[in-house]
């Protein structure tokens, strides 16, 4: 059971990720529009970046490769997408403070969860993939 659960939740992390990567293909100007609203630098170089990461890495996971230093990974980009996208404390125009509270204190448990995989010593885990 416990080979179970720890797959099961490394592969909801992974569709975490994976599935927010895809959509900023799909809508990649909204998105610069939202990180330049948000007066995130270096936009042009950072969506880029941060789309394939969320979507490599979270294949990853789901795949079960590399666990720890993807979860840790993904770990400080949740962390700096949440001071920098999800700031509750500063207004914007048509802007909802309690939804970004919520994404705010929602990513806090997603960065809980990726610390303890990435701290994990011997993770139990079934393999999708061989590596």
């Amino acid at each position: 059971m416990e080979k179970l659960a720890v797959t099961l939740g490394r592969c909801l992390l992974g569709l975490y990720f994976l599935m927010p990567g895809i959509s900023k293909v799909t809508s990649y100007q909204a998105m610069l529009d939202y990180m330049t609203l948000h007066n995130i630098p270096m936009v042009d170089v950072l969506l880029p970046i941060t789309t394939a990461l969320q979507i490599l890495g979270g294949l990853c996971l789901i795949a079960g490769l590399r666990i720890k230093e993807i979860a840790l990974m993904f770990a400080g980009m949740t962390i700096l997408i949440n001071l920098g996208m999800h700031d509750f404390w500063n207004t914007y125009p048509e802007g909802n403070q309690g939804h970004e509270l919520q994404n705010f204190v929602k990513n806090l448990g997603i960065f809980a969860g990726l610390l303890v995989m990435s701290a994990g010593q011997h993770l139990p885990q079934w393999r999708l993939a061989k590596a």
